[in-house]
């Protein structure tokens, strides 16, 4: 039988993380139709994978790319990675089902402006990527905050039952479109006032559905344990999973919780269904705020709507300019985004070592001088982490790339290069990949990924997207959901 495409010969690493093994991999339409020794399959056209590692594309298990989906649908920042579905939605944060009136307040700001803000519905969205489509699978979350601001006129204070109830409706109904669940940014301004019970309460909405729940944690410094157990509170009242996202301990009187949040995961994870994402850098990156100035080494402004000129440049040398503190050139530069220098290298290696750790980008791809992690992180896993510090070999990476976001974000016939699923397939080096984006030149391509295919089609080949946008918009019903452990 000929094929319409075979990958000859690579070593394949099929998402489980058992040892890979040589064999050809070959593709009809959008699946894996055929898997055989070297040699046994034949096809119209075959792409030589001697010497190069075959594995399923990568899940980014936590992005912020609701808009750039749409505004730049080749998405070179996450194909070039290997990436082939996003996660969109999360930290409360999502453009759907949502309209603005005016600005939108930060850390909205931090997805486009006014104009992005244009789906009423969630149904909305997903029409237009239909119409429009990316060159990666899409699943996305329902933002916590984007429902206060559609509902609330002060987000000074907790909701009230009538805009409780209508949060309520509003994430039923995108709930009944195919969102994959809630998300919250409980350290946010717009949700900072809002208490356990709302969260509860519109929580178990999607919980309803079969839908999870994913929080940026409304404290990651001095008060992390206490944020990690109102997590799990909510997960166990709303009865439904719990995603810990961008899991790690800000500022260097916290560094080494994570020694003391993990046990606590690992023990609620007895009783309830736990997972959390993190990302392999030690400094975070959001809107920039007065309250992160003292727990930081370093920050880097991203960008500035007030001084454009100072996206790229760090906070200190423009506060040394001015001749002001450091908080009063933050406020001078308001609205503005940051990274922050606030982790340590041993918690940022424990979080990646916690074997149900899910590698998620948390990139922001509007900003000016973006966090390298938007262009890096997958390359960076597989590069430095696994192959150069040894924290796991390649295959274990790989299955926290794969295997287990699908399994934990009910991706049916994603993440395993078995017969029978989707052909997101990426095609790398396991010798020269790394990631190239730095805190300088955030934006390089990593090296060593040299094919990424989407449902079937080449998107990222030779160094470049090929042009190809076969995304599709994953919704939760035809993902089915299926959360195990």
């Amino acid at each position: 039988m000929k094929h319409e495409l075979v990958l000859k010969g690579g070593r394949v690493a099929d998402g489980s993380g058992a040892p890979a093994f040589v064999a050809d991999i070959a593709v009809a339409g959008n699946r894996i139709a055929a898997i055989g020794a070297p040699g046994t399959l034949e096809a119209a056209a075959t792409l030589d994978c001697s010497g190069r590692m075959v594995a399923p594309g990568f899940i980014d298990a936590h992005t912020h790319d609701d808009a750039i989906l749409l505004d730049l649908p080749d998405m070179p920042m996450k194909t070039s990675q290997g990436v082939t579905t996003v996660v969109a939605g999360n930290c409360g944060v999502s453009v759907a089902p949502m309209t603005l009136a005016g600005d939108p307040p930060p850390p909205l700001d931090l997805l486009g402006t006014r104009a992005t803000y244009r789906h009423k519905r969630f149904a909305d969205w997903t029409k237009a990527l239909a119409a429009d489509p990316a060159a990666v699978n899409a699943v996305a979350l329902v933002g916590h905050s984007s429902l206060r601001v559609q509902t609330m006129d002060r987000l000074d204070r907790a909701a009230d039952a009538g805009e409780i109830a209508r949060m309520q409706a509003l994430l039923d109904q995108a709930m009944g479109e195919g969102a994959l669940g809630l998300s919250t940014g409980l350290f946010y301004v717009p949700a900072k006032a809002a208490p356990t019970e709302e969260i509860v309460a519109v929580a178990k909405i999607a919980g309803r559905h079969g839908g999870l729940y994913a929080t940026h944690l409304r404290n990651e410094a001095d008060a992390l344990e206490d944020a990690v157990a109102e997590a799990l509170r909510i997960g166990h009242d709303a009865d439904m999973p719990v995603v810990l996202s961008h899991h790690k301990a800000m500022g260097k009187a916290n560094h080494g919780k994570t020694a003391r949040t993990l046990p606590l995961i690992d023990e609620a994870r007895k009783k309830q269904r736990v997972a959390l994402d993190v990302y392999p850098y030690i400094a975070s990156s959001t809107v920039l705020t007065i309250d992160r100035i003292a727990a930081s080494s370093r920050i880097l402004i991203t960008w500035s709507k007030s001084v454009p000129e100072a996206g790229g440049r760090d906070l200190s040398d423009i506060a040394g300019e001015w001749r002001v503190d450091l908080e009063e050139a933050a406020r001078r530069l308001q609205p503005a985004g940051a990274i922050y220098f606030a982790m340590a290298e041993d918690d940022v290696r424990r979080v990646l070592s916690w074997p149900e750790a899910m590698i998620g980008s948390d990139g922001l791809p509007h900003d000016t001088h973006p966090h390298p992690r938007l262009w890096g992180t997958f390359p960076r896993v597989l590069g430095h982490y696994a192959r150069e510090v040894g924290l796991f070999p390649v295959e274990e990476a790989i299955r926290r790339m794969t295997s287990l976001p699908a399994k934990r974000l009910g991706l049916r016939d994603r993440g395993m290069l078995r017969v029978g699923a989707c052909a997101d397939i990426v095609v790398f080096d396991p010798k020269t990949v790394i990631d190239r984006a730095s805190f300088a030149t955030p934006t390089l391509p990593g090296a060593g990924i040299d094919a990424v295919f989407v449902n079937g089609r080449a998107v990222w080949k030779a160094g470049a997207p090929t042009g190809a946008r076969p995304g599709s918009f994953l919704s939760r019903d035809t993902g089915a959901m299926d959360y195990a452990g």
